[in-house]
């Protein structure tokens, strides 16, 4: 049974790939957070990812991908224009 923060374990299994590239990284992600349930806190999610495979592979291009993930997003200020 998958945990319901990787429900089809792509994450799980990303780091079991050996050499996987960012843009491969960046691809598995994408199709992990549309495979999220809905409702689902996506944040929580990364942090629970985390905890169980980024504590232990802190080099992994996917550990870098869910730290970027929880990192603070910049303000948006006032577009100007016409």
């Amino acid at each position: 049974m998958q945990a319901s923060h990787d429900p089809k374990g792509l994450i799980r299994e990303s780091y079991r790939i050996e050499g996987i590239s960012d843009a491969e990284c960046r691809s598995i992600l994408i199709d992990w957070a549309l495979s999220l349930p809905d409702g689902m806190d996506q944040r929580a999610a990364l942090g629970e990812l985390i905890t169980r495979y980024g504590d232990g592979a802190p080099d992994h291009p996917m550990t870098g991908l869910l730290r970027a993930g929880l990192a603070p997003r910049p303000a948006r200020g006032r577009r100007r224009g016409r």
